[in-house]
């Protein structure tokens, strides 16, 4: 599912536009964005939890040649699936 379809799946069970619907989903995503990039945790519940990680440097390898490289560390973010998602799978 991309998100133009759950744009139009959130229109279609609430009885509002696509657009106005696509507004509430970007205005979601933006949050959530905004909630991570200021090292806060989003909890859904149902779905599962999105927290931001600090990833530390490490050493790997260039497959193509096999040279070795230094991995920088960087910030990623962690999804740990609720059990009701789990279930649900």
């Amino acid at each position: 599912m991309h998100k133009p379809d759950l744009a139009a799946a959130i229109a279609l069970q609430t009885d509002v536009s696509r657009q106005v619907a696509g507004e509430v989903l970007n205005t979601v995503l933006d949050e959530i964005t905004n909630a991570l990039a200021f090292n806060q945790r989003v909890s859904l519940p149902g779905l599962g939890v999105l927290a931001p990680v600090e990833r530390a440097a490490r050493n790997g390898f260039n497959p193509a040649s096999g040279e070795a490289i230094v991995i920088p560390a960087h910030k990623a973010v962690v999804f740990r699936p609720a059990k009701a998602l789990k279930e649900a799978l």
